[in-house]
């Protein structure tokens, strides 16, 4: 559900506030220091990774085979770090390029929707009220039970 022009007015009061009070916080909020960082792990990752292919390669040609695995491990995990972290800074917004709100207005803070996330699932429907439980023996639920379900079937 989108934003009242009332409540993207005090949200934009909020931010400047924020802005004013705690610029770096603030910038760190945009992302343009963390995508400083990313691009500063992927560029270690990667020179991580030509390192374990050395290892490798070194570990292959002296015949030291746990030089070669330990290599091969190094590249795995490096590949495996610097892609997580590409996927992250692709998610993160440009230094300089402001977050664009759905609606169409400019907003420099990004809103991320929180909450559990059901895959696979409709939503919940609210559960239909249930008729009182009968009281009495087990029994006499269950000849309860077998007498509802004949009426419902048509006496099958």
């Amino acid at each position: 559900m989108p934003l009242s022009e009332e409540e993207l007015r005090l949200l934009e009061q909020m931010e400047r506030a924020l802005v004013a009070e705690d610029p770096k916080f603030a910038s760190t909020l945009r992302g343009t220091r963390m995508r400083q960082h990313a691009r500063r792990q992927m560029v270690l990752g990667v020179l991580v990774f030509l390192v374990g292919i050395g290892m490798l390669m070194a570990g292959a040609i002296y015949k030291t085979y746990p030089v070669a695995v330990l290599g091969f491990v190094v590249m795995l995990g490096s590949a495996y770090l610097t892609l997580v972290t590409w996927r992250g800074q692709s998610r993160a917004p440009l230094q300089g390029e402001e977050p664009q709100h759905p609606a169409g207005g400019d907003q420099p803070l990004r809103v991320i929707d929180g909450g559990k996330v059901r895959r696979g699932r409709a939503p919940r429907q609210p559960k239909a009220a249930k008729p009182p439980k009968p009281q009495g023996s087990m029994m006499e639920r269950f000849e309860e039970r077998w007498r509802r379900r004949r009426e419902q079937n048509g006496g099958f």
